[in-house]
This record gives C-alpha cells, sequence and structure tokens, in this order.
C-alpha cells in the first residue's frame, strides 16, 4: 500500500470531501483516488449520548468524525444560494457560486432514495416582520432531508463513491505531511503512509490544528477568523410555528444596542433535540431534527451566537473559544450546563427542582447550572439582549422557562492564503469548513466539486 502512489488523497470524508472524490471520478474514471478519515466508517458511528442523552467522551467522537463527516446527523438542510453558510460567492462568483451548489444539489437528489425532500421558500411577509423590529432575516430557498434522510443519502453517495473504485481508509488520523521531489507522503498515527500528486485538505472545523500545522509546515501564510461564541435555546416548538411552518429555518441577524456588536440565530430545528459533540475532548451543545412525524419532540431548538473578531496582536480566537467551553465543562462536571432563562435574568443558577418543574422538558441530559459564571459579560449581554429582541417577532421566546444550554461554539482558526483554485502549495488544495470559508453542507460540497474540476483541468 504503502508504495501505490495515489493521483488523489482527501483528507477527510465530509461532504467535500465526499463531492471532490465523487467529480474526481466522473471526470476521470482511471483517476486513483483515496479518502483518509480519522473516524469510522458511517454505519458504525453510533453515539451513546443518543441512548445516555449525555456525553461519553469518546476518544474519536461519532458526531463530529467519521464517513460524512460532522453533517452525517445534522438534519440535512442545503442551502440553495450563497446568502448564508460561508463566502463562496465572494470567493467565485454568485452565478459561478450558485451553479456549483445546483450540481450539489443534483448529485444529492441522485441518492436521495428515502423520501421526498421538502423545499421552504423564501417569505416577504416574515423578512418585513423582522425589519420592523430592527431584526435581519436572512431568507432563501431551503431544502430540508431531515436527519434520518440525511444519512441515508450520504450512505448511498459513500457506497457509490467505493464501488466506483476509490479507497475508503477509516481510523486514518493524519499527522503530517512531508515531499519528496513532485510526491507528498502522509503519514498517518497507524504507522502507515500514502502517497500522492495532489491533497485536498477537507478535514473540516475539527481539523484545525492539523490545518495550522500543515501551513506552519509548508510556509502557507494565513489570518485569523472571527469566532461565533454563545448558546443553544430551546423552548416549545409552537412558539416559532410561524417561522418554521414557512421557510423552515429562520437565520436572523440582530446589532446590539449595547456594545453594537451582531449576533445570530441560525441553525433551527424544528420539533428538534438538542445534543452533544465532543470537540477535541470538550463538550459543546448543539441541535437536530428528523423528516419523520413519529421522531419530531414538542421543542424546537436554535444556535444565539455573539460574534467577536480579534485583533491584532491577538491571534489565537479558537483557544479563547475552546476555554471558555472548557470551563463551562468544569461547572457542568464534564457536561454541557443548562439554564432556565427565567433564573439567569434573576441572577440565580438552575437546579434540579426548578428544571425538573420547567413548562419546557429538556431534551438533552445537561447540568442544571448558572452560564453567568462561564460567558463573558459581553457575549451575555449580547444574547439577552438577542433574546428579547426576537420575543417581538416570536412571543414567548423570552419566557422564563425558555433553556439555555452553553456553550455552543463555532470558530474559523485560521483561513489559509489559496489561488483561484483553493490551492495553498504546490498541488495541495483545501476546501469545507476547514478553508475559513464554508459554515454549511452546501458550500463545502460544491467547493469540493470546483477543486475537482480545477485538478482535472
Amino acid at each position: 500500500m504503502s508504495e501505490q502512489i495515489y493521483d488523489v488523497v482527501i483528507i477527510g470524508g465530509g461532504i467535500g470531501g465526499l463531492m471532490a472524490a465523487y467529480r474526481l471520478r466522473k471526470n476521470n474514471p482511471d483517476c486513483k483516488i483515496a479518502i483518509t478519515e480519522r473516524g469510522d466508517v458511517l454505519e458504525k458511528r453510533i453515539c451513546i449520548a443518543g441512548k445516555e442523552k449525555s456525553c461519553a467522551h469518546c476518544k474519536i467522537c461519532h458526531i463530529t468524525s467519521g464517513f460524512a463527516g460532522a453533517g452525517a446527523f445534522s438534519d440535512g438542510k442545503f442551502n440553495l444560494g450563497t446568502a448564508y453558510g460561508g463566502t463562496l460567492g465572494e470567493e467565485l462568483g454568485e452565478d459561478k457560486a450558485n451553479k456549483f451548489i445546483n450540481e450539489v444539489d443534483k448529485i444529492l437528489n441522485e441518492y436521495c432514495t428515502s423520501g421526498e425532500p421538502v423545499v421552504y421558500k423564501s417569505n416577504d411577509e416574515l423578512r418585513l416582520k423582522c425589519l420592523q423590529n430592527n431584526l435581519r432575516l436572512l431568507d432563501m430557498n431551503v431544502k430540508h432531508l431531515g436527519t434520518d434522510n440525511n444519512y441515508l443519502t450520504m450512505q448511498n453517495l459513500i457506497e457509490a463513491i467505493g464501488k466506483s473504485g476509490t479507497d475508503l481508509f477509516h481510523f486514518y488520523n493524519c499527522k503530517s505531511v512531508d515531499k519528496e521531489g513532485d510526491v507528498y507522503n502522509l503519514n498517518y498515527d497507524n504507522g502507515i503512509t500514502l502517497k500522492a500528486r495532489h491533497i485536498i485538505i477537507a478535514t473540516g472545523r475539527g481539523g484545525a490544528g492539523f490545518v495550522a500545522d500543515f501551513c506552519k509546515d509548508f510556509g502557507v501564510k494565513v489570518r485569523s477568523n472571527h469566532i461565533d461564541i454563545g448558546v443553544r435555546v430551546e423552548m416549545k416548538d409552537i412558539i416559532w410555528r410561524e417561522f418554521s411552518s414557512k421557510i423552515y429555518e429562520p437565520k436572523i441577524l440582530y446589532k446590539t444596542k449595547t456594545f453594537e456588536d451582531r449576533c445570530r440565530m441560525f441553525c433551527f430545528n424544528q420539533g428538534g433535540l438538542v445534543s452533544a459533540e465532543n470537540n477535541r475532548g470538550i463538550i459543546t451543545a448543539n441541535g437536530h431534527s428528523f423528516a419523520q412525524a413519529d421522531k419530531k419532540t414538542d421543542n424546537c431548538n436554535f444556535a444565539i451566537l455573539s460574534s467577536i473578531r480579534f485583533t491584532e496582536p491577538f491571534n489565537q480566537p479558537t483557544e479563547y473559544a475552546e476555554n471558555i467551553s472548557r470551563l463551562a465543562n468544569m461547572i457542568g462536571n464534564g457536561n454541557v450546563l443548562v439554564q432556565r432563562f427565567g433564573d439567569l435574568i434573576r441572577g440565580r443558577r438552575t437546579n434540579d427542582h426548578r428544571l425538573a418543574q420547567n413548562t419546557v422538558t429538556p431534551t438533552l441530559k445537561a447540568t442544571a447550572g448558572d452560564i453567568s459564571l462561564v460567558l463573558p459579560h459581553r457575549i451575555l449581554t449580547n444574547i439577552i439582549e438577542t433574546i428579547y429582541a426576537l420575543d417581538k417577532v416570536a412571543p414567548g421566546t423570552a419566557n422564563d422557562d425558555t433553556l439555555l444550554y452553553g456553550c455552543e461554539s463555532k470558530y474559523y482558526s485560521i483561513r489559509p492564503e489559496f489561488n483561484e483554485k483553493f490551492e495553498i502549495t504546490d498541488g495541495v488544495y483545501i476546501v469545507g469548513d476547514g478553508s475559513g470559508i464554508c459554515r454549511g453542507l452546501s458550500q463545502s460540497g460544491a467547493m469540493g466539486i470546483y477543486v475537482a474540476d480545477c485538478i482535472n483541468g
């Protein structure tokens, strides 16, 4: 195996890497391709927390790592445009970016055999309602597969890629890369080395450390990106039904009055549940929803995150966000914290007794506590202001029994410099969330297809 030279080795089996492999094979059936993934095959990615409702601190998180990536257990939302989900439109131009996003959609339609996806259209009435309350609704067409249908679609796609002749390696964690002449050596922690003429880095956000090390080793210039940090919010589903029944996922921006910072509401899950993720040993909150009616809950959940863009000389935004989340784990005895909004406003911690009497039943087994002991004053103030602002368009959002889970973080620590092909050094390309420009499935997949086309020329 170590003597074989691949035309392309793709590091990471998320949607960016899968779409790149799919397109490479379509363009050139004789291309020698391998995908290496630090996690397990999709069928064996079983999260214990799904049964226990609390994170089991697995060495490799089955939610965030493995074939199909972190998106495998998402609720399968595919944005059919560039209004949000990354800045691919700025990089390629709107027309070209939308072209590749549409191609991702066509490929997924080919392998979606478990049910007809639902497409939610933009809505002027809701956009106006938000504008009248100093909120900005980011609205475009969204296709919803649901967590169950999304899983099966990814399963079908991976199976097709494997049958086409692409080598799929699981539990291959790439530790370093070096170069001999025109060939790269990819060194894995299982002792195996693969050789490749081209590399596509598709590690996702979880591979930020690998990307940083690679850039340092090969002299690739990088720049820090902003981070988003905040909470996952859970309440009765009916409160946001006016929005979710019409556009499925409300993504709303708010400029806070106290600090004039940007806060965003996104990752909305209708009838969903809150989940825990293990990110390099740090447990953070997230959310999922299902397409099947019998799997829906009485709740909805979404993230409210405060955006922070650091300036020089500080250049460790990811470490900053991780330390805040690590503090939440410390107070939560190794788990995510949960607090009633009414308790937060009154300056008291939530205890098990008050949580048991809450009208909103938590869908994640989290530790009752006080989020104000974790989040910095500026971020906490932004979140509270945003909740009250959202309450104006969806009355009940600021109810005492609304639950806040902490912390939830989205960070894009570095953004490597690249050319128009997303090539960061000779023969090495970067796609997906790990590039610093994608924040969703559609744009990550589109980036993978685009890079594959660039390689095939």
